[in-house]
């Protein structure tokens, strides 16, 4: 590719959170980023008003039953439209494509990531659930074709950005910050009747539904533990986890030598995602800019793992191993939806998961049909005890 021409995307997600305000990127740098692929999963009149105005040549949306209202609504623009996960591994791996932003939540965004690996694409990584779910084949596939694992979550784009011209230094340990989301400080009693809307609150970031939840629950750090074990090849032992209420450091990199270095800014998703396409180089941008004098404290805690049992889930899947983490999200993920739909409570959640993480069957060197069958598995058994769980209180 020319160094001067666009840098050509495939956003998949592109309705949702990541997706939107990567395309706000986008939109902000013309001459640098064109959009070659829409993807998304059933937001069909958002998805037809961004090809409109993005005018990519390829638009996929995963609801087959949306396919004919958006290939209806384009027909006259001259985009290709098509439908489902088969169409999603297919359009990544074409030869118009040069970047693939992966920001379709949760396990849903496996089979395509790896489909754009495998194509020699380079990966923007929103979805932290690709790592979590199959680390282990992700990253060694990468390595393989030669791929980079740019990461878009805050805190790992953070770390990335710490470790600029530190690629050789060795990495004592890092510290993955969270704000500690609405209900920082409260303990079990004061979670047992929390409702749908005040777990959709969040202090600082404005999120979609589900890593909205998981931040209220701290699942979404420990998913990020996970994740971080991966893209920065550290072990459990090296990740620590820092409630910091403010979000202005986003992670901490400690060293061999004890010096730290730490990414700083207001909470903004959009400069980790422009720091992912655009990597190596930083675009100037209009951001809001950080005011020491507006913040005279920043301040941080530990975790409270006992009340917020999720971390300390996530820190146990990886001290186990195999497809534990993979069992653990997909639980979560029915879990999530199930207290959205306010079948079970705040506090059932890390219960579910706690259960079917255990009772799923383990397997200690996974491929990727065995993560594919965990993940399955372990779907079952927590929309098992969801259904035994309604009526029920923790």
């Amino acid at each position: 590719m020319n160094s001067s021409a666009p840098l050509r995307l495939a956003i998949l997600g592109s309705t949702g959170s990541i997706g939107t305000q990567a395309l706000d990127v986008v939109a902000a740098n013309p001459g640098r980023f064109t959009v070659e692929v829409l993807a998304a999963g059933g937001n069909a009149p958002l998805l037809i008003e961004q090809a409109i105005r993005f005018k990519p040549n390829v638009v996929v949306i995963n609801d087959t039953t949306k396919l004919a209202q958006v290939k209806d609504a384009l027909l006259p623009h001259d985009i290709k439209v098509y439908g489902g996960e088969e169409a999603l591994a297919d359009v990544v791996r074409m030869d118009s494509v040069d970047m693939v932003l992966a920001a379709i939540v949760g396990y849903a965004g496996l089979r395509s990531t790896l489909a754009a690996i495998e194509a020699g694409k380079q990966i923007a990584l929103a979805n932290k659930e690709t790592l979590v779910v199959a680390g282990d084949i992700v990253t060694k596939l990468a390595r393989e074709k030669g791929i980079n694992l740019y990461p878009v979550d805050s805190e790992h784009s953070a770390i990335f950005q710490c470790l600029a011209g530190e690629f050789h230094n060795p990495i004592e340990k890092i510290y993955l910050t969270a704000s500690g989301g609405p209900f920082r400080g409260k303990k079990r009693h004061d979670l047992a009747t929390v409702t749908r809307a005040q777990a959709l609150k969040h202090p600082n970031w404005a999120m979609g539904a589900k890593i909205t939840i998981d931040s209220a629950t701290l699942m979404n750090k420990g998913l990020e533990v996970i994740e971080a074990r991966w893209l920065f090849h550290l072990k459990p032992e090296q990740i620590d986890v820092i409630v910091h209420p403010q979000s202005i450091i986003h992670s901490i990199v400690q060293f061999c030598d004890g010096s730290m270095k730490a990414q700083m800014g207001l909470p903004d998703m959009k400069l980790p995602i422009q720091y992912a396409l655009a990597y190596p180089q930083r675009l100037k941008a209009n951001f809001p800019r950080f005011n020491f004098l507006h913040y005279p404290q920043l301040t941080f805690e530990a975790p409270d793992r006992e009340t917020f049992g999720c971390l300390q889930l996530a820190f146990d899947a990886l001290a186990l191993g195999g497809n534990k983490a993979c069992a653990l999200n997909a639980a979560n993920e029915v879990a999530v939806a199930a207290f959205l739909e306010e079948k079970i409570s705040f506090l059932q959640i890390a219960d579910i998961n706690a259960r079917a993480m255990q009772q799923t069957s383990f397997v200690p060197a996974p491929n990727y049909e065995d993560y594919v069958a965990t993940d399955a598995e372990a779907r079952r058994i927590a929309a098992e005890i969801v259904h035994g769980a309604k009526n029920s209180q923790y």
